[in-house]
């Protein structure tokens, strides 16, 4: 057996550059890495040694570095994936939020923190967490619960079964998620004689599981039963490319569908069959097709409580739920009927199954009555002087400006249930919205991401004040990198979203906008002025007509633009939506929460579990 000397590190690198997905490129596009003293003089140098094939970007920011990745990863439908790494101690436990952003949206991420010396002899070294009980933890262990795959790199020769199941798991349909190889930094720089054979090309292909007969056929037959049928679009319908099959199969049946947040776009909005957004931040007209549903076909989806309005929107008393899902876990949930299988192949299976059985679509004007009212706030007029623009304008003025290539990001905050319910998605995967972790931070990594995944789209992101104070660093990484994407930057002033939320529960306004938290000083932040510090270019706009404008002149733009404008925090779409469980304080001095606490004892009386 020819072997070839190499540092584990070395090894691991030039493994990962050999590893293709099905399209002959390869599957880890590259690696974000801030370097310390836990990974430079190992995984750094060797990341050096392939840098011609296995490129190395630098962040600003451990988490805000796998956000990019995150969002590259589900951009690509999971057909790619991104490396980062990171230094022993604070650098890694940066990269845990993320880890467990990319674990909930069952994303793709290989993440290679430093870790403790196996060899103990510097113990503890710098930045070790001590456990004063237990000898083998470090701060890695945080990742254990939020990786789908985690392994603790003490050996050299452990590498050789522990990167093929990192490839196994972020390559697998079903388990595919964060992957954590922890590399404990002395055994980095330890050489090996590795087998050459160890690094020859591979192909990763995502494997589409067939489904069950038996399930086929049971759930064939309560589906023919059913009256008013509907089917909940998720994302697994994007990450199976199940778009085409979904749409054939709608039509076939003349069954509805309504998309969540991950499922949007699964259709385009204006088919007659997509009856919009589905549960808290639903359209009308989805939310009265799912309530009246006796047969709820989820596809590609893990029904979050957002998407089943926790569990009282889908209050039909004769609800049979059907989950086809590539994770049984998934498949199985509130005693749902599974079907466990790859989106395309499982709707092909019932497809044939149903023959020539035929539903009745619900009334357009569901539809047609939802879109006049989403129109009404987004193309409303412009404020009265003095009064702030709403989301909702903002929103009709990115919508007027997008093209046929735009591609809207969110990820938390007011936009994502605005965006969910007014955004007018017209292709797959023009809408890319982190709302599984709804994760504040997430948004300008994540539109460099979306940006890298596909260069030729125009990338939009959405973002509130509150998100781009908790990270903004990477808005100059796309200029360093000249990554062109325009942001979109709503000020109003404080956490809005919430500060509605603590209302809508009988709260008082408290520690959510600026002006109720505890202060000396009013906030003066100037957000186009920072941006511009970092080197973007930035415009401050008063009305919606100067927002649309400078849309208009970010296309021309070189670089990353960023537009601001100062937004009402009060007002959001009452149309559509539904109950969202958020418990209510049982004792209270304030009558508000008393009567909050009613409206929610009351609505818990329309929740089903199973």
């Amino acid at each position: 057996m020819k072997t070839i000397r190499l540092t584990a590190a070395q090894a691991a690198i030039r493994y990962i550059a050999n590893q293709l997905n099905e399209d002959g490129e390869p599957f880890i596009a590259g690696c974000w890495a801030i370097f310390g003293h836990g990974n430079v003089a190992g995984i750094g140098e060797a990341l050096h040694s392939e840098r011609e094939r296995l490129q190395t970007w630098r962040g600003h920011n451990e988490q805000t570095m796998a956000h990019t990745a995150i969002a590259y990863a589900k951009q690509l439908g999971r057909r790619r994936a991104m490396m980062v790494t990171s230094s022993i101690g604070p650098g890694a436990t940066n990269m845990v939020t993320a880890a467990a952003l990319a674990h909930v949206n069952r994303l793709p991420v290989l993440l290679m923190p430093g870790d403790v010396f196996a060899g103990r002899g510097p113990d503890p070294v710098l930045q070790q967490v001590e456990d004063f009980d237990d000898g083998t933890v470090s701060a890695n262990d945080c990742f254990r619960p939020v990786s789908r795959y985690f392994d603790r790199i003490m050996r050299p020769e452990q590498l050789l079964t522990a990167l093929p199941r990192a490839f196994r798991t972020m390559t697998d349909p079903a388990d595919c998620g964060p992957v954590t190889l922890a590399f404990c930094q002395d055994v980095q720089a330890e050489a090996y004689d590795w087998p050459e054979d160890f690094f020859a090309h591979k192909t990763w292909r995502i494997r589409r599981p067939q489904p069950d007969p038996v399930e086929v056929r049971k759930v064939a037959d309560i589906l023919r039963t059913a009256r008013n049928p509907v089917i909940i679009a998720g994302g697994g319908v994007h990450y199976g490319q199940a778009h085409a099959d979904l749409q054939a199969f709608a039509e076939r049946f003349a069954i509805p569908v309504v998309e969540t947040q991950a499922g949007k776009s699964s259709l385009p909005w204006d088919h007659r069959l997509n009856f919009g957004p589905v549960g808290v931040t639903g359209a009308s007209s989805a939310n009265a097709v799912c309530a009246d549903a006796d047969v709820v076909l989820g596809i590609g989806t893990r029904f979050q409580d957002f998407t089943t309005g926790s569990w009282a929107l889908f209050n039909n008393p004769d609800r049979t739920l059907i989950s086809l899902n590539v994770q049984a876990y998934d498949a199985a949930k509130h005693g749902a009927e599974p079907l466990c299988a790859d989106a395309a192949v499982g709707l092909s299976a019932l497809a044939e199954a149903l023959g020539d059985a035929r539903f009745a679509a619900p009334d357009p004007a569901l539809k047609s009555d939802w879109f006049s009212a989403a129109d009404r706030v987004t193309d409303a007029p412009e404020p009265e002087e003095n009064a702030l623009p709403t989301d909702m304008q903002v929103i009709g003025a990115v919508q007027r400006s997008a093209g046929p290539d735009t591609v809207v990001m969110c990820a938390a905050g007011t936009m994502p249930g605005e965006l969910h319910k007014l955004w007018k998605a017209g292709r797959p995967m023009s809408y890319h919205m982190e709302y599984g972790y709804s994760c504040m931070g997430y948004e300008i990594a994540g539109a460099i991401g979306v940006k890298m995944a596909e260069p030729d789209r125009d990338v939009i992101c959405m973002i509130g004040d509150g998100s781009y104070m908790m990270a903004n660093s990477e808005l100059a990484t796309a200029v360093m990198m000249d990554i062109k994407i325009t942001l979109v930057l709503t000020d109003n002033r404080g956490f809005g979203c919430i500060n509605r939320l603590q209302m809508s529960t009988g709260g008082e306004q408290f520690n959510n906008l600026l002006d109720h938290a505890q202060h000396v000083n009013p906030s003066r932040i100037d957000f186009a002025a920072h941006a511009a510090s970092m080197g973007a270019e930035t415009r401050k706009v008063a009305t919606i007509a100067e927002l649309e404008a400078a849309l208009v002149e970010a296309r021309e733009a070189p670089g990353p633009v960023v537009v601001v404008i100062d937004t009402d925090p009060y007002p959001s779409t009452e149309a559509g939506g539904s109950w969202w469980e958020v418990a209510v304080a049982e004792v209270s001095a304030r009558e508000p929460v008393r009567k909050a606490r009613e409206r929610y004892m009351e609505n818990l009386k329309r929740q089903r579990v199973n």
